[in-house]
């Protein structure tokens, strides 16, 4: 069998204000949307956000953000540290530029507004 990933999905607390982050900030765009689903392209894959059933909504707190062991991985093309410094600027949480040693690639962390963890990864 032959497998090729298409899509991932992170269910989400408020779709409109996740979708406008990843579009405003990445560049992704929408090619399906309705009110508890939509999905977005990231290249080779798609990014899907559908919205937490309302019977799961009404036990989480105002303002949580959620402990997962996901990351999304968007390989850039622009400096690492420009483009740490331009997500900072709009008040998103960023970590340190890291690499190790005999790779390839900087690397750098950050959250959207529901806590999904999301790393920069650019060429040396």
């Amino acid at each position: 069998m032959n497998v090729k990933l298409n899509s991932i999905i992170l269910y989400v607390q408020d779709i409109e204000q996740l979708k406008n982050f990843y579009v405003e900030n990445f560049n992704l765009k929408v090619i399906e949307e309705d009110s508890i689903w939509v999905l977005m392209n990231a290249g080779d894959v798609n990014i899907g956000l559908h919205k937490i059933g309302d019977e799961y909504l009404k036990k989480i707190e105002s303002g949580y953000q959620f402990d997962n062991n996901t990351k999304l991985v968007f390989e850039i093309d622009l400096n690492i540290e420009a483009a740490r410094n331009k997500l900072r600027s709009r008040n998103i949480q960023m970590r340190e530029i890291k690499t190790f040693e005999n790779y390839d690639f900087w690397l750098c962390d950050g959250t959207d507004p529901e806590g999904n963890v999301f790393q920069l990864k650019c060429r040396k």
